[in-house]
């Protein structure tokens, strides 16, 4: 049988543990990506008290609070590490905000006592299993008719792959490649009888997903200094962000409406 997950709890745990708190995403971030992603929720995503949004693998809520502040859901988040939960709390209570946190794990939990949402999505979370039709499945289960999924992920295809391939080995075998395709969206989409409403890579040129390293021989530092430097140049040149592809961006994003 196949792996459904490709990394562990005790990773997720430990990654919590060290994450500094209050976190959140703010609208002046420096981030290209970020900036991506907060024009394409301007773009598409309604705004409203009533509307409910959550999302999976939630911990530490940065995005979710996010949303609560500049589209004023009510906001959840629902993850299996308890670590996370706890961190996940932890940052609400910070950040004074209400909302709802769920210990629980959507492969093998019963979610049918959970309420349903207006909006679900994950940053970072599906490309760790193996069965994306059944991670994609879990996801609309928890969305009302007509309701909206994004999910979004690294893209370590192109160039990234290339490199990672020595730089990062352990790395990419956390992730599952075909997730970060987009003909594998295509697919699913049409299995799911999905209503597309944006597809795309977000970032522009930009290869700083290249400077992973995990072995540490000089070669290996060489590069990764490499992609640092050419991180920082390619950082000042605003044209370079016009030209997303799959062989250069560093993030996927997908959005769906539920029929």
């Amino acid at each position: 049988m196949e792996r459904q997950e490709l990394t562990e709890r005790e990773y997720w745990d430990s990654r919590w543990e060290k994450v500094e708190l209050p976190a959140e995403v703010t609208r002046d971030s420096m981030k290209f990506v970020t900036r991506d992603l907060i024009g394409l929720f301007d773009k598409y995503l309604p705004k409203g008290n009533s509307l409910r949004i959550l999302e999976i693998g939630g911990a530490p809520g940065k995005w979710l609070a996010y949303f609560k502040k500049n589209f004023h859901y009510d906001i959840a988040g629902i993850d299996y590490s308890p670590t996370g939960c706890r961190k996940m709390q932890e940052n609400f209570d910070l950040l004074q905000l209400r909302a709802s946190v769920f210990n629980n794990n959507i492969l093998t939990d019963d979610l049918s006592a959970l309420p349903r949402f207006d909006i679900v999505y994950s940053f970072g979370f599906v490309e760790h299993f193996d069965d994306l039709d059944l991670i994609l499945e879990k996801h609309l289960e928890m969305l009302r008719p007509e309701g909206i999924l994004m999910v979004g992920m690294p893209n370590f295809l192109g160039i990234t792959h290339r490199i990672l391939k020595r730089t990062a080995p352990r790395i990419l075998s956390t992730h599952n490649l075909r997730a970060m395709d987009l003909h594998t969206w295509e697919r699913l989409e049409k299995k799911y009888r999905l209503q597309p409403i944006f597809k795309g890579y977000l970032g522009g040129f930009d290869l700083h997903n290249c400077r992973r390293c995990e072995r540490r021989t000089l070669l290996n530092r060489i590069i990764r200094v490499f992609f640092k430097i050419l991180t920082r140049v390619t950082g000042r040149m605003s044209f370079l962000r016009r030209f997303p592809s799959q062989y250069w961006s560093p993030y996927l994003l997908v959005m769906y409406r539920k029929k």
